[in-house]
């Protein structure tokens, strides 16, 4: 297909809406959803981000930076007088490194296609760059093949890179005048691409044995993601009585019989500690204590585990209650693609600085995937403290946020507070409805976000932090600003990074493994017998439009649970449930009936807190102790 038909076929596309059956099937797809998501067609510039972020994501792929730019720099020896450049991104698509002639640099410049500028679909229209990374794939594309009419001068090729495991950790791409368009760039970069994973898998592996050698003196092991040994030192085969084939053939379960070895239980790259671990070696029990931490580089998984017999068993302290995140991305139930991409997505950007924002529907799940961020980034281990900006008064937000020093009120004595920026010190502050944000609250808060530094009411002192923020809405904050609503420089300071996280009704294949979660634990902290959900009770859950999400499909299944008469909830026990049921966020009217089954479904939802429970159901505190003392209900059962 020439030039001319192609450019044809791409405006009938973008003119007309009609899709020649011509266009490869990766390309076409990505044209859909750029027009969906209303990409210009007129546009194509990238947008970069600050150099603070910047930094963040070149640190994180440092070990990829250090292994993949000599290969660029050997690659482009061989296209040196040509008018062809070299790019390399990393797995979201943002441009870490160019090496070009300095009149192609020119014209990159012109549509911001530099280091730091994310070149994705949503963001420059269809690319080569984008379809790798989205489809996994080396291609090439020429001219009008682009979305954007300012890429239709450019002939790009481009392969994905992938890491020891398999996963998609960057690509690398040649980008050179259309006229110029040759099969040999395609197989020049698959085979730079192919280079690279080489020299990664090599270095990789090598970093990992040092790290482990150089932190510890006892016996340690090292894992592949399926879960296999790979590497044993000397400790360990003596503590053992195994080399590494014995250990592969007898396999750890038999050795570690109480350790759940499923490679799952490590992804969220949290360190296990455990003490009191038997161990059978040659039929006699010994107990061991055991460290089990997941090394992460360039997006792969290996742990490392030390282990050293025990004399004398220390049972660890549990951790202080306070603010945390409780949630992380093996919470998610998922079979549906978009919403795949969206979590692969945030766990890339929990690795790094720039401020989130996560946008969705009102019971979508947003503080959830926030928490999951929060527990997958550098900062795990410190606070989580979640501020619903709709629900501080004007006159306190400075207190709240901000907190206040000794005496800073005259004619009151205090002894001071910290606000909840400080609270979040050392890890995550999640601005929940950053929509509902007042313009003179907007202002106050615009400093804070930007630079990260803060001063108390009452005083002149300055506090430099050290947060991630991230931020949700369910409404759409481009709209808002349009209205005069919301202010375009705090948008643009919150929203760094992005995230969309799709509705219940674009996910049907997921609601009944969503439901059978909620199910599941109901059934755990019920005292009656457990209950399943009919065929048509499923269908019922399918066919409804969940405008509440996954929250309404929570609230609406708790209640057919308890209002059900028989073991096997019903199509009429669903349609009873969503007669009450209420899409919108308010607590107070969520649930209207406050019988027996309502004051269980309530409770269980607010997780038996009964303040929560009487504040759904609309009641008194004390009315609702009444009636727990009428139904001989005990709140302290359903406490998870």
């Amino acid at each position: 297909m020439d030039l001319a038909e192609m450019t044809e076929l791409w405006a009938q596309f973008v003119y007309e809406d009609k899709m020649s059956p011509k266009i490869r099937t990766p390309i076409a797809e990505s044209w859909k959803r750029c027009k969906a998501a209303g990409v210009n067609p007129g546009g194509g510039k990238g947008r970069h981000i600050d150099e603070r972020v910047l930094a963040s994501v070149r640190t994180e792929n440092q070990l990829f930076l250090d292994t993949a730019v000599p290969i660029m720099h050997e690659m482009f020896k061989f296209i040196k007088g040509t008018q062809f450049l070299i790019v390399l991104t990393d797995s979201a698509g943002y441009l870490l490194e160019i090496l070009g002639p300095p009149e192609i640099i020119a014209r990159c410049n012109d549509m911001r296609f530099v280091p730091g500028a994310e070149w994705s679909n949503l963001e420059v229209g269809t690319n080569a760059i984008s379809v790798a990374l989205d489809y996994d794939t080396p291609i090439q594309m020429v001219g009008p093949e682009h979305y954007c009419v300012s890429h239709h001068s450019w002939t790009c090729s481009a392969s994905p890179i992938h890491g020891p495991n398999g996963e998609i950790i960057g690509c690398i791409n040649l980008s050179g005048d259309y006229k110029d368009v040759n099969p040999h760039t395609l197989a020049a970069v698959r085979e730079a691409a192919r280079n690279i994973e080489v020299q990664i898998s090599h270095a990789y592996y090598q970093q990992m044995v040092e790290s482990l050698l150089n932190r510890t003196v006892d016996s340690m092991m090292l894992l592949r993601r399926d879960g296999e040994p790979f590497w044993l030192n000397d400790a360990a085969k003596k503590l053992l009585h195994a080399d590494l084939d014995e250990l592969r053939r007898i396999g750890l379960p038999s050795i570690f019989p109480k350790i759940n070895w499923n490679p799952d239980s490590w992804k969220n790259g949290e360190r296990l500690e455990l003490d009191n671990v038997q161990m059978l070696v040659d039929g006699e029990t010994k107990y061991c204590s055991m460290t089990a931490t997941p090394l992460i580089e360039y997006g792969s998984y290996t742990v490392g585990v030390m282990f050293r017999e025990q004399k004398r068993l220390i049972r660890i302290a549990n951790k202080l209650a306070g603010n945390r995140a409780v949630h992380s991305f093996r919470d998610y139930l998922t079979v549906n693609e978009d919403m795949k991409k969206t979590l692969a997505l945030a766990a890339t950007f929990a690795r790094y600085e720039g401020n989130i924002l996560i946008q969705g529907e009102s019971g979508t799940g947003k503080e959830l995937l926030a928490q999951a961020i929060h527990n997958a980034g550098k900062n795990a281990s410190g606070p989580f403290v979640a501020v619903n900006c709709a629900s501080i008064p004007r006159e306190m937000f400075d207190v709240e946020l901000f907190g206040y020093e000794t005496n800073a009120f005259p004619g009151k004595v205090d002894e001071g507070k910290p606000g909840r920026f400080e609270l979040a010190q050392n890890g995550t502050l999640f601005l929940d409805e950053v929509s509902a944000m007042p313009l003179e609250m907007q202002i106050k808060l615009l400093r804070a976000v930007e630079t990260h530094c803060i001063q108390r009411l009452g005083s002149t002192n300055e506090i430099q932090l050290n947060i991630r923020i991230i931020s949700s809405t369910n409404q759409d904050l481009t709209r808002l600003i349009e209205r005069g609503d919301f202010r375009s420089d705090m948008y643009y300071r919150l929203s760094t990074l992005k995230l969309e996280i799709p509705p219940l009704r674009e996910r049907p294949e997921d609601i009944a493994l969503i439901a059978g979660r909620f199910l599941q634990t109901l059934n755990e902290n019920s005292l009656s017998a457990p209950k399943s959900m009919s065929e048509e009770f499923l269908e019922g859950l399918r066919e409804y439009s969940w405008p509440g999400n996954i929250r309404e499909l929570q609230n609406s299944l708790a209640r057919a649970y308890y209002t059900g008469k028989s073991s096997v909830l019903s199509a009429e026990d669903l349609s009873l449930s969503l007669e009450h049921s209420e899409p919108q966020e308010s607590p107070a009217t969520a649930i209207t009936d406050t019988g027996e089954g309502a004051i269980m479904a309530a409770l269980t939802i607010c997780r038996g807190d009964v303040q929560a429970a009487a504040e759904r159901l609309g009641l008194s505190r004390a009315t609702l102790y009444r009636r727990l003392k009428q139904y001989n209900i005990n709140p302290k059962q359903l406490k998870l």
